[in-house]
Formats: structure tokens, sequence, C-alpha cells
């Protein structure tokens, strides 16, 4: 582990957030919010002292090339944890507990949009933006956004990158990774941007727009709203942040292919992306059925609705056009069933990952045929490319990993509240960074009543989720700590 490295890097990029954390201060200037300027000063100080901090102690040089995986996984951990602290400083001025601000910020970062808010009234508009570019910020990645930023991580910045990308393969864009990064970020704003438009074309108010455009593209859920998307009443709306969720959840490395390269066949031929669509139409249909089924049914409403809240669980967004707390109990299970899946590898949705859900399809396939035919060689492929072994390994790892934490942190909570679906629907929701569950963590729920205790696993969960396991196994292992 090499301390001084480490340390430099955390310096520079805490340097870098504080000064973006500064941003909510033009809204709260617009707005005439001048009460708000002082929290988000004291939040940039804080950032760009401990930046400071760490750039003394590491000796102010700037030359990374020479760290390690473990380093990488390191510097990466720190990061998520450290800016999530810091981002809830402008919580502490809105009478929310350490607690409380923490589990918001760390939901805000890791796209979770899990809320701990209940009176949406009492906060101003900066508040509400600080909410939806920690989500933005979130989506994408700190670690690529300063990878795309900082020529000093142009070498190092592989070790980094893809220890936050969220997917089991290493996927480039070009060869230097830094430029890997910018062409990410270019589809990410070119989107964000693009959705900003029609959104305020649809009749929506236009700093809404922008908030519900941050978190939309991030497969985050934070709305400025206190009924979700529900609570602006208008169906062209929903209509448009359904397609740009479903962007969202897909692989920008291939949308970057389609829309920058204009290479449109490298987005059909691939086998997870036609999975994702398969798996997003046929239970959306289903979805509408049941909901049509109903003693009032409305044909426009069923069918939006039921496209728009599989979207949105599947690509972990989280946003609600409907109560489906107050859906009968087969259109619940479809919701909850799509909790299990998520986005797709590379893109801002959390999940388990629509390529280890074809993955774990195919190794099945595959054991049934080498037990009929013990000597037959079954190779995996994806994209007609055999996976590798230890990519096998890693995804394997993932699932049995991902199961163990679910059911460990679903019994701990259903003791502590006494309660099987805020510990379980809770655990899924926050582990997958998904957000809203059921019943009292429902789309029109909170978070906030429920114990410390609750609060702290479900933190763990949110981070775990985000980080995609393996970092957080890995560092609990004596190994990874020997200098």
């Amino acid at each position: 582990m090499k301390n001084r490295p480490i340390s430099n890097a955390l310096g520079l990029i805490l340097i870098g957030f504080g000064i973006i954390t500064l941003s909510p201060i033009v809204v709260a200037i617009l707005e005439k919010e001048y009460g708000s300027i002082l929290p988000f000063v004291i939040t940039s100080s804080s950032a760009v002292i401990l930046g400071v901090l760490f750039k003394i102690r590491g000796g102010w040089v700037n030359n990374f090339d020479n760290i390690k995986r473990s380093d990488g996984l390191l510097i990466v951990t720190l990061t998520w944890l450290l800016t999530a602290f810091i981002g809830a400083i402008p919580y502490f001025f809105y009478d929310l507990s350490v607690v409380d601000a923490y589990f918001e910020s760390v939901s805000g970062f890791t796209t979770t949009g899990a809320t701990i808010l209940t009176d949406f009234s009492q906060y101003p508009k900066d508040f509400f933006f600080w909410r939806s570019l920690s989500q933005w910020l979130g989506g994408m990645g700190i670690i690529v956004l300063f990878v795309a930023v900082l020529p000093q991580f142009a070498v190092a910045g592989r070790k980094i990158f893809f220890a936050e990308a969220p997917g089991p393969t290493e996927e480039k864009i070009t060869p230097r990774i830094a430029h890997t990064a910018k062409a990410l970020w270019l589809v990410y704003v070119l989107l964000t941007v693009i959705e900003i438009a029609l959104l305020t074309f649809s009749g929506m108010p236009f700093f809404d727009a922008i908030c519900n455009s941050f978190t939309t593209m991030a497969a985050g859920g934070f709305s400025p709203h206190p009924q979700s998307i529900m609570g602006y009443n208008n169906p062209l709306a929903v209509w448009i942040i359904t397609v740009f969720m479903f962007l969202a959840g897909s692989n920008f490395a291939l949308q970057y292919r389609f829309l920058i390269q204009l290479k449109p066949r490298s987005l059909f031929k691939n086998e997870e992306f036609k999975l994702y669509i398969a798996i997003t139409v046929i239970l959306s249909l289903l979805l509408a059925l049941f909901l049509l089924s109903g003693k009032e049914p409305d044909f426009a409403a069923s069918v939006r609705d039921s496209f728009f809240q599989v979207v949105s669980i599947i690509t972990t967004t989280g946003f609600s056009s409907a109560d489906f707390a107050l859906w009968i109990i087969p259109a619940q299970l479809v919701l909850l069933t799509v909790m299990f899946v998520g986005g797709c590898a590379g893109s801002a949705g959390g999940g388990i990952k629509v390529v280890r859900i074809l993955f774990a399809g195919k190794f099945l396939k595959r054991e049934v045929s080498q037990t009929l035919h013990p000597q037959a060689i079954l190779p995996i492929k994806l994209d007609g490319v055999t996976v590798p072994d230890n990519v096998q390994r890693q995804m394997i790892s993932f699932l049995l990993f991902y199961v163990v934490i679910a059911l460990v942190s679903g019994i701990t909570v259903s003791a502590i509240e006494g309660n099987l679906s805020v510990g379980f629907v809770g655990t899924m929701a926050t582990i997958g960074n998904i957000g809203p569950g059921f019943g009292e963590i429902g789309p029109m729920g909170t978070f906030g009543n429920l114990t410390i205790a609750t609060k702290c696993i479900f933190i763990v969960d949110m981070i775990v989720g985000r980080l995609e396991l393996i970092p957080f196994m890995v560092m609990l292992h004596p190994d990874f700590w020997k200098n």
C-alpha cells in the first residue's frame, strides 16, 4: 500500500470537489436565498482544507503511475466515504442529525434516492439543487469525472477508473483511459441537456426540469417535488423521463458508439442490451395487464405508469409516477422482481446488472448440458466472445456476496424494526441503489422514521452496492492492508 500517492490522489480529488460544492451558491443568489450561501461556503472550505492536508501528508508529489490495483480500490472507497461526509455538511444547517444528514448525502452520491425528508416545504431551492447535483456527480462517478479533467491521472487513472466503473468487465472506448472518461461524460452531459430542454418544453418549471434531469440521467430518483414525478400531473413529462431513464440504465460506451461514432449496429448486436429491452418490455406489458384488471382501469394511465415504473426500478432510479405501494399484490410482485435485475454494465444504474443475469442464465444452461455431456467443452460466450475464467469467477462471487449481504442485512434490519417488509425490501432498495420500497418506505413514504441502527446498516448497504461489493469484500482481507 503506497500511502503518499494515495494521500495525494485524495487531496487532488477533495480540492476539486470543494470547488464543485460552490455551485449551489449560484442558485441561492438567483433565488435570493442569501441565508443558504454560508452552508456551501463552509462545505467548500472544509473540502479544500482537508484536500490540502492530504496533499501535505503526501508530499505534494503528483506521480501516480506506480500505484497498484489495491491502492486504486482504497482511493475509490475513501473518495466515496469522504465526499459523502463533506456533502452532508449543508444538511446540518437544516436541522438534520448527523446520521440523517449522512444518510441523505450517501443516498445522493450513490444515486439510491432513499430519503429521510418528510416536509419538503421547509427547504430552499439550493437545498434541492444540491441533492440533485450530488446524484448527477455520483451517477457517472466522481472518480470518472476527475480522471477526465485532471491530467495527473492520465496513466494511473486506469487503476481507479475501473475500480469505480459499474460492471464486471473493463470496457474502453478509446486507447487512453482519460479520453474514455471524457467520452463518457460527453454523452452524459449531452443527454442531460437534451432532457432539460424537453422537460421544459413539456411544461415543467425550468428549475424542476434541471433537478429532475440531473437525477434521471444519474438513475438517482431525488426530485424537488414531494410526490416525485406523480406530483407534476404531466403525462408528457412522464414519457420523456421514461425514455431518459431507459438511456441512463443503458451502457454509456454503447451510446457513445451509437450517438457520437454513428455505429448503430454496435448497440443492437449487444446481447446485454437486447435482454435489457426484452425484460423491460415484457414486464411492463405484464404490469399493464395487472393494472388494467383493476376496478376502474384507465388504459393510457396504466400503460404509461407500467413502463415508467418498470424502467424506474430496473434502472434503479426510483422515481414514481404513481403510488405503487397501493397497487394490487401481483403488480407489486412484478416491481419486486425487477429489483433483482438492475441496469446494464457501464450505465448509471445500480443493482446486480443485466449482464450478470445473462451470464447466470448461460452458466446454469452450461452446467445442465455439462451434466448430460461430461466430456464436452462448452465455453460461455457473451457477444460471441468467450468469457475468461477470472471474469466468470468474479461474476459468480459477486452474485454469492450479493445474496449473503442481502440476507444478513435483511435479517438484521427485520429484527431491529420488527418488520420483514422493511428489513428485506429496504435492503433490496438500498443495496441495489433503488430508493423507495413498499409500505412506510414506499414512494410516498420516508426512511426518516427508522431507527438509527437501521439507517446505519442501510448507509453501508448503499455504499457497498455502489462500489459493486467486490472492493468492499477485498478490503476485509488482511493482505489488503499490508504495507
